[in-house]
């Protein structure tokens, strides 16, 4: 994904990769700072403000890796890696999902422990919550399910803003 994008954007960018709705709160921790959407219920936090903070200016000489928290009741917390840095292509749309696994928990789903019980429950058709399980999550769960395509095409739907005045060709973060 483009280096030049803001926090905010790359906070959409990761619900459509991940999956969620952009239901919660979320914030980025980088370099000592947390960014997120300052909120008046949540004072003890105040985030800097994510829209205005480009990823390539939070990122610190020699930071790699960097905390997405997203819903702070269920307690996402995601760890986030630069692999790699590339040139800028034209040909390419960015941002580009190369690969990933596995299907996201659903939103709402109580955090890691609600998640495994969710998980043994859908499995299990003499679970008490079996039945309730799954017509809350729509009718079917694949935990293995991913879907490399429709995140690609997702992506495509998200307008990314050009590089600002100034700002070097490109520095892609492959995350």
């Amino acid at each position: 994904m483009p280096s030049w994008i803001s926090l905010a954007k790359l906070h959409q960018l990761l619900q459509v990769a991940i999956g969620w709705t952009n239901s919660h709160l979320h914030q980025f921790k980088i370099a000592g700072a947390d960014y997120g959407i300052p909120d008046d219920d949540w004072l003890e936090m105040s985030p800097r403000d994510d829209r205005r903070a480009i990823l390539a200016d939070c990122l610190s000489q020699g930071t790699t890796d960097f905390i997405y928290e997203y819903d702070f009741g269920d307690g996402w917390e995601h760890v986030i890696r630069i692999e790699r840095t590339l040139p800028f292509n034209e040909a390419r749309h960015y941002p580009l999902c190369l690969a990933g696994a596995n299907a996201c928990p659903p939103e709402d789903v109580g955090g890691t422990s609600g998640y495994l019980e969710f998980l043994r429950a859908i499995a299990d058709p003499t679970h008490e919550e079996h039945d309730n399980y799954l017509s809350w999550c729509g009718g079917a769960f694949d935990p293995a399910g991913f879907d490399l395509n429709s995140i690609n095409v997702s992506f495509r739907r998200i307008k990314i803003p050009p590089p600002r005045a100034g700002t070097p060709p490109m520095r892609p973060t492959a995350s």
